[in-house]
C-alpha cells in the first residue's frame, strides 16, 4: 500500500481498559456496558462525538495486573444495543495504534489522555524478504486454520495484502496469551510485527504437533492393553473349555500360587529361606494377573528354588590322588599344590573328627594367585576343582565397575537379577564349588559404587556364611567354597581385601621348567589344533629350549605356545603344498628358516663392540614389572661445561621414588668421590643425565638405586661395567644398599637374559631360598652391604693408568 505521511494530529481520547484481553487494530469486538470503565468510556466519546463529525471515539488500552500498556488501539463505536445475551453492549472496531502521551480532561467519566498515531506503512513494492516472510505466514495460518475446520477464514486471510493487517490478524489466535498480544501490540514496525507473529504460529504448531503425537499414542497403549486383556480372557476361556472337554485335570493359571506352595513346601531348603518363600508365595496370591509385582515374585521364586541349598559334592580325601592329579596337568608352581594338599589333609582330619562345621563356618578357603601373565594361574583353579572332585566355575571381574555385579540388584529395579556370586553357586549346583574371581585387580569403580568393596564380604571367611545379596535378600553359606582370585598386580589389589586373602606368588619360570611345559602340555594341544598327530611332527628338545630362550623372553608361556602353533601350521602347510615330508622332525637348526631370526639374543652372547655396556656410564639393572622379572639399562652422561646447564636430568617417565634415588646417588659419590678416587669436580659444573631406555613405560621404585651409582661411577672414572653383571638394590646417602622386593623374579629375569653374575643386598639373601635350584646353580649371586662392595664387583678394570676422559653428552 501507498506510504502514509508520519506526520499525525494529536488526538484527546477517552480511555477503554480492557482487562486482561488485548484489542489489535483491524479487530471487531462486542464490550459488555455493565462494565462501569467500558459504560463511562462510550458515554465520554458519544458526548464528545456530538460536537465533531464522525463516529465515537475510544482508545482501547490493555490493563494487565492493574498496570497500563504504552501502546493503545484507536477504537471507533460502531454500534450500541443489546448483546446476544440480552445485556447492553458496544460493538468497536480497531483502527490503529496510538502512543499514549499524558493524561488530561474531558467530558464525562471516563480518564482522558493525549496520544499520537503510529506511523504503520510499509514500503511499496514490498522487498523480497518480507514477501517471502508474507507467503510463510500464510502457509502457517492456513495450516492452522485447516486443522480447526475454519474454511472459511482461510480466504479471508489469504486475501489479506497490508503486511500490518495480516500481523494484526493473529490477534484473534485464541492460543496467544495476554503477553504476547501485548507485545504485539507495542511492535510498531509491521515487518518485525509480522516476524513475531510468524514465530508465535509456528511455535504454537510445533506444541500442537507434540501433543498430537503423546495423545496419538497414548491412544494406542490404551487400545493395546484393552485389546490384550481381552485376548487373554478369551484364551483362558478356550482353555478351560479344551480342559473340561478333553478331561484334564491341569491347574489353570490361576492356580498358580498354589503351585509355587507346593515347591517351596517340597523343597529342602533352610528355615529362613523357607519362612522368605512362603511369605512371598502369599503376596503373589494376594496380586492380580496384571500386576508387574506378580512377575517380580515369581522370577525372585524360581531363583530361589533353583540354588542348591543343601547339595555339596564329596571332596575327593586321596591326597596322593589330588597331588599327582596337579602334577599332570601342571608343572612347577610347588607353592599352589602344596597349600591346596594341606587344605585337603585339613579337611580330611576335620571329616573323620565331625568338625566339619565348627561355629557355623565350614573349612572353605580363599586364595590370591598373584603373577604374571602365562603362569597358569586361570588354569590352576580348573586343575584344582579336578583334583579335590568338586564342580569349578570361573568368574570373570575385569572391567566390572557396577556394584551390583557382585551384590546383585535391588528387587525394586526392573530387570533386576542377583549377583555374578549367586549366579556363580546356582550354575555349579553345590554349595562347595571352586570359584574362580579372575583378574580381581582389574575390578575399577566409578558412580555405581566400588565392587572390590562389595568382594570384603565375600572373601573374609568370619562373614561369607551369612552372605546377603540384595535380590535374594537371604543369607547364603559361602564359607565351604574355595575361592581362587587371580591378579597380575599386587599393588593394584585394595589393601583390605588382600588382608582377607591369603597370598600365593607365581613369580614365573623357569627355562628348563618352560621346555617341560612345552613337551608335555602345549606341544600336545596344538598338535591337536593344527590337525597333525605325535608320529607325524616331533619337536626335539633343542629347539624347545631355543624357542624358549631365543624366540621368547616372558615369565610364562603364552608366547611360547603362539610360536609353536605357528611352527606346526606352517609344517601343515609345506606338506600340503608337498615342499616337506612327514613324518618330520624340527631340531633348533630349523628354527631360523622357520620363524625367522631370534628375538632375544643374550647380550654375552653379541659382539663386544655392540653390547649396551660397551661405553661408560651404562649399567644393567633388574626390576620387576606388570609381565614379570626384566632387565633394566641405566645410561648416565656429563653435559659439555661449556654448554652450561649444570644439573640433574632425568628421563624414561620415572617416578618420584626413583627421582629421589637418583638425588641420593648423585650426592653419594659427590660426598664420596676422593674415597672412591672419581673426578668429582666434574659433577660441579657439568649437567649430568640420566636416562633409562623404553621411556614410554613408566617406572618406580627404589631397587635401581645401585644400578645408577654404577653407571655414574663407570662414567666418572671411564671403566665399563662388567657385560655379565646386573644388580638390584636401594641405596643411601651413607653408601648402604638395602633391600628390596621381588628378588625372585628378578633372578628369573636375569637367568633368561643370559647375566651369570647378580649383585643382591645382603638382607635379601633369605629370598634366595624361593629361587629354584637349577636357576642358581647358573647364576653367580653376590650379596652386598654397602656400594663399595657393588662398584669392585661391577666395574671392569681400568685399561691404564692415565685420568679417563669423561665423555660429553652428545
Amino acid at each position: 500500500m501507498a506510504a502514509e505521511s508520519a506526520a499525525f494530529t494529536p488526538l484527546t481520547l477517552p480511555v477503554l481498559p480492557l482487562d486482561d484481553e488485548v484489542v489489535l487494530p483491524g479487530m471487531v469486538v462486542p464490550l459488555d456496558l455493565n462494565d462501569a470503565d467500558v459504560r463511562a468510556a462510550v458515554e465520554a466519546a458519544q458526548a464528545a462525538a456530538r460536537s465533531e463529525p464522525g463516529k465515537p471515539k475510544v482508545l482501547l488500552v490493555p490493563r494487565v495486573d492493574g498496570t497500563y500498556a504504552g501502546t493503545g488501539v484507536l477504537g471507533t463505536v460502531e454500534q450500541v444495543g443489546r448483546l446476544a445475551d440480552g445485556d447492553p453492549g458496544a460493538l468497536i472496531r480497531g483502527r490503529g495504534r496510538v502512543k499514549i502521551g499524558a493524561g488530561t480532561t474531558g467530558p464525562g467519566a471516563a480518564l482522558w489522555v493525549e496520544g499520537t498515531r503510529i506511523d504503520e506503512s510499509t514500503p511499496d513494492p514490498l522487498p523480497g524478504h518480507v514477501t517471502d516472510l508474507v507467503k510463510e505466514y500464510k502457509a502457517l495460518a492456513t495450516a492452522w486454520l485447516r486443522k480447526r475446520g475454519a474454511w472459511q477464514v482461510v480466504d479471508r486471510v489469504q486475501a489479506i495484502d497490508d503486511v500490518s493487517a495480516l500481523a494484526d490478524n493473529s490477534g484473534y489466535s485464541p492460543f496467544l496469551t495476554t503477553e504476547q498480544k501485548v507485545e504485539l501490540l507495542e511492535t510498531a514496525d509491521p515487518v518485525a510485527r509480522l516476524k513475531l507473529a510468524t514465530q508465535q504460529l509456528r511455535d504454537h504448531l510445533a506444541e500442537q504437533e507434540v501433543a498430537e503425537t503423546i495423545a496419538k499414542d497414548v491412544q494406542e497403549g490404551v487400545d493395546k492393553q484393552q485389546r490384550e486383556f481381552l485376548l487373554r480372557r478369551q484364551l483362558e476361556a478356550v482353555r478351560k473349555e479344551l480342559r473340561e472337554l478333553n478331561g484334564d485335570s491341569s491347574k489353570d493359571s490361576a492356580e498358580e500360587s498354589d503351585d509355587y506352595r507346593a515347591r517351596v513346601e517340597a523343597t529342602d531348603l533352610p528355615e529362613k529361606v523357607r519362612e522368605a518363600a512362603l511369605k512371598e508365595v502369599d503376596k503373589l496370591e494376594r496380586s492380580s494377573d496384571q500386576s508387574p509385582e506378580g512377575s517380580w515374585i515369581r522370577t525372585w521364586l524360581d531363583t530361589v528354588l533353583e540354588l542348591p541349598w543343601n547339595e555339596r559334592t564329596e571332596d575327593a580325601y586321596d591326597i596322593q590322588g589330588a597331588k599327582a592329579v596337579l602334577d599332570a596337568e601342571h608343572s612347577g608352581l610347588e607353592d599352589v599344590k602344596e597349600r591346596i594338599t594341606e587344605y585337603l589333609a585339613v579337611r580330611k582330619r576335620r571329616a573323620e573328627r565331625g568338625l566339619g562345621v565348627v561355629g557355623g563356618r565350614r573349612g572353605g578357603a580363599v586364595l590370591a594367585l598373584v603373577g604374571p601373565p602365562g603362569v597358569g594361574k586361570t588354569s590352576l583353579g580348573e586343575s584344582v576343582a579336578h583334583a579335590m572332585g568338586r564342580t569349578f566355575v570361573r568368574v570373570a571381574l575385569g572391567g566390572v565397575r557396577d556394584e551390583a555385579e557382585i551384590r546383585g540388584h535391588r528387587r525394586t529395579y526392573v530387570g533386576a537379577l542377583p549377583g555374578r556370586i549367586v549366579r556363580a553357586i546356582k550354575e555349579a549346583g553345590s554349595m562347595n564349588p571352586v570359584v574362580l574371581l579372575d583378574e580381581i585387580d582389574k575390578v575399577g569403580s566409578d558412580f555405581r559404587g566400588d565392587p572390590a568393596a562389595a568382594l570384603l564380604e565375600v572373601l573374609d571367611p568370619a562373614q561369607n556364611h551369612t552372605f546377603r545379596d540384595h535380590y535374594l535378600e537371604v543369607e547364603l553359606d559361602l564359607s565351604d567354597v574355595v575361592f581362587l582370585a587371580t591378579a597380575n598386580v599386587l599393588e593394584a589389589i585394595p589393601e583390605a581385601l588382600l588382608d582377607r586373602m591369603e597370598l600365593v606368588r607365581l613369580d614365573g619360570y623357569t627355562e628348563d621348567e618352560k621346555v617341560v611345559i612345552a613337551r608335555d602340555h602345549l606341544l600336545p594341544r596344538q598338535l591337536e589344533r593344527a590337525g597333525l598327530s605325535k608320529d607325524e611332527v616331533t619337536l626335539d628338545e633343542s629347539a624347545l629350549r631355543k624357542l624358549a630362550g631365543e624366540y621368547t623372553r616372558e615369565a610364562g608361556v603364552r608366547t611360547l605356545e603362539r610360536s609353536i602353533a605357528r611352527l606346526l601350521r606352517k609344517v601343515a602347510a609345506q606338506h600340503e603344498l608337498g615342499r616337506r615330508k612327514l613324518p618330520f622332525t624340527l631340531t633348533d637348526a630349523d628354527l631360523r628358516s622357520l620363524l625367522g631370526r631370534p628375538h632375544h639374543v643374550p647380550e654375552s652372547a653379541q659382539d663386544p663392540a655392540e653390547r649396551r655396556t660397551a661405553v661408560p656410564g651404562v649399567a644393567t639393572g633388574l626390576a620387576v614389572t606388570g609381565a614379570g622379572g626384566d632387565v633394566l639399562f641405566v645410561e648416565a652422561s656429563l653435559a659439555d661445561p661449556e654448554t652450561g646447564g649444570a644439573g640433574l636430568t632425568l628421563t624414561g617417565q620415572l617416578g618420584d621414588v626413583m627421582k629421589e634415588s637418583a638425588q641420593i646417588a648423585l650426592s653419594f659419590l659427590r660426598s664420596h668421590g676422593a674415597e672412591l678416587e672419581l673426578p668429582v669436580a666434574d659433577l660441579k659444573d657439568r649437567g649430568v643425565h640420566i636416562h633409562f631406555p623404553a621411556g614410554a613405560v613408566p617406572k618406580d621404585g627404589p631397587s635401581a638405586g645401585i644400578t645408577m651409582t654404577t653407571a655414574l661411577a663407570s662414567l666418572l672414572s671411564g671403566r665399563l661395567v662388567r657385560t655379565d653383571v646386573a644388580m638390584t638394590g636401594e641405596v643411601s646417602l651413607t653408601g648402604r644398599v638395602l633391600p628390596i622386593g621381588g628378588v625372585k623374579q628378578k633372578l628369573l629375569a636375569a637367568h633368561r637374559a643370559g647375566v651369570t653374575t647378580v649383585i643382591i643386598p645382603k638382607r635379601n639373601e633369605p629370598d634366595l631360598d624361593d629361587v629354584p635350584a637349577e636357576v642358581l646353580d647358573k647364576l653367580d649371586v653376590h650379596t652386598v652391604t654397602d656400594v663399595r662392595q657393588v662398584l669392585e664387583l661391577a666395574l671392569a678394570p681400568a685399561t691404564s693408568g692415565a685420568a679417563p676422559e669423561v665423555p660429553a653428552a652428545a
